[in-house]
C-alpha cells in the first residue's frame, strides 16, 4: 500500500510530465475538467484542475464538483500516475474505474499513451 504523500509525489510527477508535454498540451486545448482521485483501500483522495489542457491545480482531498471520478488501490494509483502500469489494462480488468464521459475516458487513455508511450 502506498501513502498519501507517495500519491501526492507521484501526482506532482505526472503534473510536470503533463503540463511540459507540447504535443499533448495541443491536442487536449479544448479540455477544461475536474477530477477526482480516490484511493480505495485508504482514506485519501485528490483533485486535479485542468483548463484548456493544462493542469492548473492540485488538491488533497475532494475540491468542487468533479467532472470524473477515478478509483483504485494507492498503489496502481502511484504506479499510474508515475508511468509504471498500462492504466487503460488495469481499466479494462476493473481495476481502475472511472466514473465520466465515455469522451472524457478515451481522452485520459489518450493522455496517457502521449506521456508514456511504451509502457
Amino acid at each position: 500500500m502506498a501513502t498519501g504523500d507517495e500519491i501526492w509525489e507521484a501526482l506532482a510527477d505526472f503534473t510536470e510530465q503533463c503540463n511540459n508535454n507540447k504535443r499533448l498540451r495541443k491536442m487536449q486545448r479544448d479540455w477544461t475538467k475536474i477530477l477526482h482521485f480516490k484511493a480505495i483501500d485508504m482514506d485519501d483522495s485528490f483533485t486535479m484542475k485542468v483548463v484548456e489542457g493544462e493542469i492548473v491545480k492540485n488538491d488533497k482531498g475532494t475540491v468542487g464538483t468533479p467532472d470524473i471520478i477515478v478509483e483504485t488501490d494507492s498503489e496502481t494509483m502511484c504506479d499510474m500516475f508515475w508511468g509504471d502500469i498500462n492504466p487503460t489494462q488495469k481499466y479494462l480488468r476493473g481495476e481502475i474505474k472511472v466514473k465520466g464521459t465515455q469522451e472524457d475516458v478515451m481522452r485520459i487513455d489518450v493522455i496517457t499513451a502521449v506521456i508514456w508511450p511504451e509502457v
